[in-house]
């Protein structure tokens, strides 16, 4: 009998070295979370490579190597030290992304933003934390995490400010076709996807290998990390499908305007006679070459934002610029103006559809007025950190309708600057029949910022979406023609004068991302904190069950 005992006790040799070694591994694993200083510093490194990522650095994939080293740095961390470690990450982020908000007015309003979208980062890390704590296969619902505080930033405080957005680092990556087939928030879950894969890759050969013997590797332990990274930029693939191939599509000749301002600066709009005069007078000039043969004649013309700071309506001047050069190019003019209100101080953001012959007609009124830069919310609360709030002393009313105007027989999708951000205004366009996306935007009071490049990005990754030529009109630059596959065809440089004639292909295809963007979007929102709350479930009910069996 005493025999028999020794025997049930007498462990495989091998299995016991493979147990101390695991045993190791695990303790050399603990000592590495003890390294703070390291995770903090990767959590600006990875903030970093995020803001690489973007324009005009364009460098698609260091996002991916960021989110791999946020991943690491927030894995397994309790609430507290990842509400810090997301903080760092989103300030390393979005502190150098968004300087361009101080050109001119100071460093306040431009690090009053920056940290407000840093501290909203801070509930996306801390849900990544907590799911790789509790969540089967944590790369999955950590992307759905940061997704879901992409939306918390879309849409709060005061109608959300998603400048920001993974998915507007992607334009020269591998991944962008994917937006045709998921929409751009679907696009951009790949990204986090990705990168958090590669994490849990580098923490599995840590933890599990890298102190045993390599021949003892079992691929299946590296399976679901390697086929995570693949799906990623095989959906990005399969996108290649889905992306609209404009060759079918009927072509018409769209002009757009680039007049350029006196100077940059927010003073522009002291001069606002000469900027008028400026697009009229590129007007006329286009008008001339198309009389002496040397450019075709546009089907329409359009003129970016604040194009006409004069209100049109009520002053003859303006009307008379508008009307002559209307005239003169013969065609209809989409006018970004100014329109005053009944309200004294409010305004109106418009864009005119100027006809040749009976003047103004169809408008539309920008939607989503920025916050701060188009008008002050609490002006009198904000004033306590600056007096800069009390620059801006004509506000803008927002519009209620959906830019869908028809030029010449043309859907013209008119989005106006920063709305090109939003997913669901650019959506209403397309879902409204519009055949073209115009942004008509004003980039002279940021100067020669990088806040151009990235707006740029954006309408990139909207061409894509919805399948669309997209036409940037701009004030002083950068305006651009691009196609439906995201390629910049044609561009006029910053603060340079001139005007493009492209031959526009008319959609009217709808892309899968068009359809489904709306519901991925929302799907991804809920996923990571719905199943946290279902694991959360699983585990009290277990507890419960396992207590009741062992009264």
């Amino acid at each position: 009998m005493a025999s028999e005992t020794t025997d049930l006790h007498v462990a495989d040799p091998k299995a016991q070295r493979r147990q101390e070694a695991g045993r190791r591994s695990y303790l050399r694993w603990r000592s590495l979370r003890g390294l703070g200083g390291l995770r903090i510093l990767g959590s600006i490194v990875g903030g970093a490579g995020l803001y690489f990522g973007s324009a005009p650095h364009d460098l698609w994939w260091l996002p991916i190597l960021g989110f791999a080293v946020i991943g690491a740095c927030l894995y397994g961390r309790r609430i507290r030290p990842a509400l810090g470690l997301s903080f760092l990450a989103g300030a390393a982020f979005y502190l150098p992304l968004l300087t361009w908000a101080g050109t001119y007015v100071g460093d306040v309003p431009w690090l009053g933003l920056a940290l407000m979208e840093a501290l909203l980062v801070i509930p996306a890390g801390a849900l990544i934390a907590v799911t790789s704590r509790r969540l089967p296969f944590w790369p999955v619902w950590g992307a759905t995490a940061w997704m879901a505080g992409e939306f918390l930033r879309g849409h709060f405080p005061f109608g959300g400010f998603p400048w920001g957005a993974i998915a507007f680092t992607q334009v020269d990556g591998p991944l962008l076709p994917a937006a045709s087939l998921i929409g751009s928030a679907g696009m951009g879950f790949l990204v986090p996807l990705a990168g958090f894969s590669v994490a849990e890759l580098g923490r599995r050969l840590i933890v599990h290998r890298i102190w045993q013997r390599w021949n003892e590797l079992q691929p299946k332990t590296l399976l679901a990390p390697v086929s995570s990274v693949i799906l990623a930029f095989g959906v990005g693939v399969l996108g290649l499908v889905t992306v609209h191939n404009p060759v079918a599509d009927p072509h018409e000749r769209i002009a757009i305007i680039q007049g350029n301002v006196p100077r940059a600066g927010l003073d522009f709009n002291s001069q606002r006679r000469a900027v008028l005069d400026n697009h009229a007078l590129q007007t006329h000039q286009l008008a001339d070459a198309v009389r002496a043969g040397t450019s075709p004649k546009p089907t329409l013309v359009i003129w970016p934002e604040n194009s006409s700071d004069i209100d049109p309506f009520v002053n003859p001047d303006a009307s008379k610029v508008i009307s002559d050069a209307a005239a003169d190019i013969g065609v209809p003019i989409l006018v970004g103006a100014v329109v005053g209100s009944t309200e004294p101080r409010r305004n109106y953001n418009m864009g005119i559809v100027w006809d040749p012959v009976t003047g103004p007609g169809q408008t539309y009124t920008k939607r989503h007025p920025v916050p701060f830069g188009e008008y002050m919310p609490y002006r009198s609360f904000f004033r306590i950190f600056s007096d800069k709030v009390d620059l801006l002393q004509n506000e803008f009313l927002p519009g209620e309708t959906v830019g869908n105007l028809m030029m010449a027989g043309v859907n013209v999708g008119d989005v106006i600057c920063f709305e090109v951000v939003y997913d669901s205004l650019v959506r209403d366009v397309v879902n409204g029949g519009a055949q073209v996306l115009v942004v008509q935007t004003n980039n002279a009071t940021f100067g020669y910022t990088d806040e151009t490049w990235q707006q740029m990005a954006m309408s990139r990754v909207r061409a894509v979406e919805h399948g669309r030529a997209a036409l940037v009109v701009s004030t002083s630059g950068i305006s651009a023609v691009i196609a439906p596959n995201g390629t910049v065809e044609a561009s006029i440089g910053l603060f340079t004068p001139g005007y493009l004639t492209p031959s526009v292909p008319l959609s009217t295809d709808t892309t899968p991302g068009t359809v489904i963007g709306g519901e991925v979007e929302w799907l991804l929102m809920l996923a990571s904190p719905l199943a946290l709350i279902g694991a959360w479930v699983v585990r009290r009910n277990t507890r419960a069950h396992r207590a009741t069996a062992t009264d």
